[in-house]
This record gives C-alpha cells, sequence and structure tokens, in this order.
C-alpha cells in the first residue's frame, strides 16, 4: 500500500485512559525484551521523523522498564572523518544487536537517502544506489534472524513550529535545537519528496514502515508502543520457562518457599 504523509495530518486526542493505557504497555514491553533474553533473539527497532516529532519521547517510554543490560539506543547524528571515509553502512554495522538485545536507533540508515540526498551531502548517483543498498543491509539482518521494526514519527509544519517554540522557551530543552532544524524546516517539500520516494522503495515486505500520528503526543505514544509490542510479539516466542526444580528446593531450603497460586 502506498504510504501518503497527509494521511497521517489528523493529530486526533487521546480518549483513553493515558496512564493506565501507557503502564500496560510498558509492561508488555517489559515482557518482550525478557523474551529476547530467554530465547536469544535480537531486535532492531528503528525510528525515523521530522525534527521535534517526538521520536525521544516515544524512545524514553518505550523502553521505561527495560533492562539497560540488554538494550541500547543509538542516536545518530552526522558521521564522522572516519566513518566517512568508509561505506556509509559501515557504521551500522558495530551498532547492531547480539542475541539477547534490542538496539533501538533515533535516525539511521536512511540518512543517505534523506538528509544526504536534500542537503548534497551524497552525489546523486549514491544516494539513488542507496535504495537498494539498504534493501540489501535490512534483508541480510532478516534472514540472519534479527527482526526489524520501522517507524517513522510524523507531524504537521504547524506543531513542528510548536514545539520549536517549545524549546526555545524552556531552558532545559533549548540544548535539543539548533541551527539545523531551520535549515530542514525551510527545505519540508523537498524532504518530503525524499519520504514518499523512501517509502516507495523501501517498504518491503521483510521490514515494513508504520507511520505514527504524533501531532497529538498521547495518542502518538499509545500507538507507537502499540505498534512496536504487536510486531514483536508476533516476531519473538513469548512462552516462559517454569521454575528450576533445584533452585525451588534451594528456595525451599533457605525460607521454606512454596509455589504461588497466582498467574504472572
Amino acid at each position: 500500500m502506498r504510504i501518503d504523509l497527509a494521511d497521517f495530518d489528523g493529530g486526533a486526542k487521546y480518549r483513553g485512559d493515558y496512564e493506565a493505557d501507557l503502564a500496560a504497555l510498558q509492561q508488555r514491553l517489559a515482557k518482550i525484551q525478557v523474551a529476547h533474553i530467554i530465547h536469544d533473539r535480537r531486535s532492531v527497532i528503528l525510528f525515523e521523523g521530522w525534527d521535534a516529532a517526538g521520536k525521544g519521547g516515544i524512545i524514553k517510554r518505550m523502553s521505561a522498564d527495560w533492562d539497560p543490560r540488554y538494550f541500547q539506543v543509538h542516536p545518530i547524528s552526522a558521521p564522522n572523518e572516519i566513518e566517512r571515509d568508509h561505506h556509509f553502512l559501515w557504521r551500522f554495522w558495530t551498532r547492531l544487536p547480539a542475541g539477547r538485545n534490542i538496539a533501538v536507533f533515533d535516525r539511521s540508515w536512511y540518512g543517505r537517502v534523506l538528509v544526504e540526498r536534500v542537503e548534497g551531502f551524497a552525489k546523486k548517483a549514491e544516494w539513488k544506489r542507496g535504495y537498494n543498498e539498504i534493501n540489501a543491509f535490512e534483508q541480510q539482518q532478516v534472514d540472519a534472524g534479527t527482526n526489524i521494526v520501522k517507524l517513522f514519527v510524523h507531524i504537521t509544519q504547524d506543531t513542528q513550529d510548536k514545539q520549536l517554540a517549545e524549546r526555545l522557551d524552556t531552558p532545559w530543552k533549548r540544548w535539543k535545537t539548533g541551527a539545523d532544524d531551520y535549515r530542514n524546516r525551510a527545505r519540508r517539500a523537498a524532504y518530503l519528496k525524499a519520504l514518499h520516494a523512501m517509502f516507495k522503495r523501501t517498504d518491503t515486505k521483510y521490514a515494513p514502515w508504520h507511520v505514527i500520528d504524533n501531532n497529538d503526543r498521547k495518542a502518538g505514544r499509545i500507538a507507537a508502543l502499540t505498534y512496536v509490542a504487536d510486531q514483536l510479539e508476533a516476531l519473538v516466542p513469548m512462552d516462559f520457562p517454569e521454575a528450576d526444580p533445584a533452585v525451588v528446593k534451594l528456595a525451599e531450603a533457605a525460607f521454606g518457599y512454596q509455589p504461588s497460586l497466582k498467574v504472572r
């Protein structure tokens, strides 16, 4: 199905019990992380989106109940001098997750066909070749057993402007904004063109794109976390082991442990 960002401009308010629904999703996600650990699975959760779209807020809430030993968040910025001397995908290979781990990318290899295309950091031949290179890279990861979940966090120009103003008005948020935000804002039409080409060329069966309408932060966060949970629950075994009989005996001897009938 063709992805058109204009279909995600609505920004409908969240009508549910946000705090209760968020807590339930975080519990689901905590169990999903444990399933990765128990079953030696690995996943990549990738976020792209407009500046000030709220990617960080979604990631913060998604990982709130995760064990920090088994996930990594990779905030991707411009490549350094060494990274520029290699193929554009080189710097991402070392950030891919090992077994039992989840890697979260706050921006990603899609910079080649977005910012590098629009801002002229990559030659036309390079970014045009990038679509097939990205598809091949993602296919390799999936074939090797890595799950890939890709989200694009969308906001309208009006919402973006409100978020940029809030960052300027809030002293402890000012570090999150700079001249690049306004350079990119001025080229929104060019980015929209690049985005629709990206969706058309890289929305694959093995690594599909999913767009989040984050014009209402609460609705967007719930939608994003629900999508991630649904996708990973379908990809990772969600059965949990029985208690080790030897450990049960140790607990019985140590403090008189008796198995609980409570279902967890």
